[in-house]
Formats: C-alpha cells, structure tokens, sequence
C-alpha cells in the first residue's frame, strides 16, 4: 500500500509517497510561494535533490505537478498514480469534534472549517489541500489527521482553564494542544527502542521547533501538555510569545489602541524569543548571537530553556516521577547546546548528561549518562509515518 501525505501551510505544500510495506519514503518534498509566480518545489526521490521553478496559483495546480513528479522518467518511484492508495492529511485542530482521525467527507471538511477559528493560519490551508485532492484524484480515499486528537485524553482538570465555565460550554475554550502526532510517535518509538510496552512508561516528550510543545505521556497516553486553546499557548517559541499574565494583553491594547486581531498578531509573529532578542525569526541566528555575546540573546535562550526545564518538572510531578525525556523536532534534534542548557537546569532531580553522547544532530541516541535518574533521549519525529498508518488503519 502506498500513502501520499500532505501538509498544506496557506502558500505551502509538504508532501511524503510512503510505501507502506516497508516504511520506505519513496518522495518527498515541499512546494513554495503558492499563488505567486516564482512558485517552486524541491523535490527528492532515488537519491537525488531537484529544485524546479514552476508557478501554482493554487494549492490544485501545485498538487497537480508534484504528482507528475511521481511518475518523472528521470526519478520515477511509481508508474502510475492509480498506485497511491490514499492520501493523509495533516490538521492542526480538530477541537471537541474530532476525538480521532476522520475519513473525509463534505461534513467532515465542514466541521474543520468549524474548527478553523483556533488555527486560523492551520486549518482553513487543510481545507485547501483536501479541495485540491478532490479535484486532482477524485474518488481516492483521504483521511484527516489531527495534532489535537492525541491530546484527547487528558483529564477534564487539566483542560479546563480557571474562567466562568459558561465560556467552555458555550465556545468550546479550553486546552486542546498540539503536536499530537509528533508526541505519539516519538513516545511509541522509545518503547520499541527500549523493548518496553508503552502503557508502562513515564515520559517527558520535548517537541521543539518554532512551534514548540512539551508532553506529558503516560501508560502511553497525553496526560497534559503545555500548548492551549491554540498553538499560541505554552512555553516561548521562536516568534509567539507562549504563556503571559493574562493583563499584558488587556494592558497594551488600551496603551497601543489595538484591535483584538492586532494584538493576536504581535503575539503570533512579533513576540517569543524574536520579541525580546530583536533579532531575525531564526533559532540558529540567536544561538550563535547569544554565543557571541549578544545580551538580548542570551535573555531570550535562557528563558526558552529556562520554560522547558519548568516543564518537564511540572510534568514528572504530575506523572509520579518520569522514566523517559525525549528531545525532538528541528531544535530538539539539533541544537546541542540548547538540549545541555536544559539538562543543567534539571540536575536537583538528579539528571545527568552525557556531554560526549549529546554532541548529535538528527540521530536517534541515548544522551544521558547511566547513573542519570531519568534516561534520556534524542528522537527524530516522523509525523508524516505516523499520518501514514493513521491512513492506511482508517482505510482498510
């Protein structure tokens, strides 16, 4: 069986031909500047990397060429797309609606729609990758994963917030979370490492990337995690500001005269560890200024490790103690000195890094000395396997 996976991002398009039988990624790539006229993919398959100038004023003409991709003479994977089975897509919100993946269909991309108030930049571009597929392939059957869904499982204490409640039953406000796929999959891929059954498992999973969120698994299910009502919520990410005093908001909007969407926007994309540093919406641009000296640098990755540390302690409480602390996503995987940073802050629980094992990017490892408390790990996340066998399950 072979499953397509989509990520569609409003001008964007990731995308994965997993061979399902294998766990093979016969292409992937990502397509960008859709809607505009110097739109390009960059395409990998068979070992080689190709980029390709081509315009795509909607998510539909992109789709249409990356699969002509597939079927490329000079890279081909597949002879012919009636060989894709189905195709997965990743939704950011899935609200209460969604407790699970859903096969799609038009009530289902309605209730999406319904749901695209919490993930205004997430949810409606889903939308679009799914009308586009309908077009391109009709009849192939398509499935909706959502990074809300594992999250489902947390407790009603832990979701709801501490405001009239009338607001939760009239408005659905609460936490929902997100990064869902990616914590699932990390979690079950160390109890296979570690040859344990997950559903006997404490663990701390870090996914950090410019979204970033920290999970509580246990028994291998979300116990909490720190992203909220939207992907806003949480620790400070790269541009958006995570948790605040609740009157910062209400504070600046009076002193500034800003609308509630101005105000969502400074938060979104002017705030986190850009707002304080100054400095240009990349991780490892801040790193190298901290490291050079840069004060508002330093501040700002020193809040960032400063909230994850706090996390994962908050969480090995909430679980009873911890076994496992997994570090992933694109800042988790790679940024050596941010995963040291943390660790230092954790040594009164007895955590102890391995400074030699640590100095990784992007491989699965052991970090943690063996004398540590907790064991802990580097893991790359797959969230598009995982989307892929959410896929493959729903439509068998």
């Amino acid at each position: 069986m072979k499953i397509l996976v989509l990520n569609c991002g409003s001008s964007s398009l990731k995308y994965q031909l997993i061979n399902m039988e294998t766990d093979e990624v016969l292409a992937s790539g990502k397509y960008e500047r859709i809607g505009e006229k110097e739109a390009f993919i960059t395409h990998k398959a068979l070992g080689k990397k190709v980029k390709i100038e081509k315009s795509a004023y909607d998510h539909k003409e992109a789709i249409e060429f990356t699969l002509e991709q597939f079927t490329n003479p000079e890279y081909k994977v597949i002879e012919s797309l009636e060989e894709i089975n189905a195709i997965g897509h990743r939704v950011v919100h899935g609200g209460e609606i969604f407790k699970q993946s859903a096969v799609i269909d038009d009530k289902v991309i309605e209730q999406i729609k319904e749901c695209s108030e919490f993930a205004p930049l997430h949810n409606p571009a889903a939308v679009l990758g799914m009308e586009a597929c309908r077009k391109v392939m009709p009849g192939k059957p398509m499935v909706a994963v959502f990074d809300t869904t594992f999250h489902q499982t947390m407790p009603k204490e832990k979701y709801i917030y501490p405001i009239p409640y009338e607001y939760y039953k009239k408005y659905g406000v609460r936490k929902y979370g997100a990064h869902g796929t990616s914590h699932m999959y990390v979690s079950r891929r160390l109890a296979e490492i570690e040859n344990k059954p997950v559903e006997e498992l404490k663990i701390v999973t870090c996914h950090l990337g410019q979204g970033a969120s920290i999970c509580a698994v246990k028994n291998g299910k979300s116990l909490d995690t720190s992203m909220g009502l939207t992907p806003l919520g949480g620790i400070p990410m790269v541009t958006r500001s995570g948790d605040l005093d609740p009157s910062v908001l209400t504070y600046l909007m009076k002193k500034e005269n800003l609308s509630a969407q101005e105000m969502e926007d400074i938060l979104n994309k002017k705030s986190g560890l850009m707002g304080i540093s100054g400095l240009a919406p990349d991780f490892r641009v801040m790193e190298e200024e901290s490291n050079n000296g840069n004060e508002s640098a330093k501040i700002a990755i020193e809040e960032f490790n400063y909230a994850i540390a706090s996390y994962i302690t908050k969480y090995a409480m909430a679980m009873d103690g911890a076994d496992y602390i997994i570090f992933t996503g694109g800042i988790g995987e790679n940024q050596v000195n941010i995963r040291k940073g943390i660790c230092e802050k954790l040594t009164f629980m007895g955590v102890k890094l391995d400074n030699e094992a640590n100095q990784i990017r992007g491989e699965e490892k052991v970090i943690s000395t063996e004398d540590s408390s907790i064991k802990m790990y580097v893991i790359p996340t797959n969230e598009e396997l995982m989307i892929a066998k959410e896929t493959m399950n729903l439509v068998k």
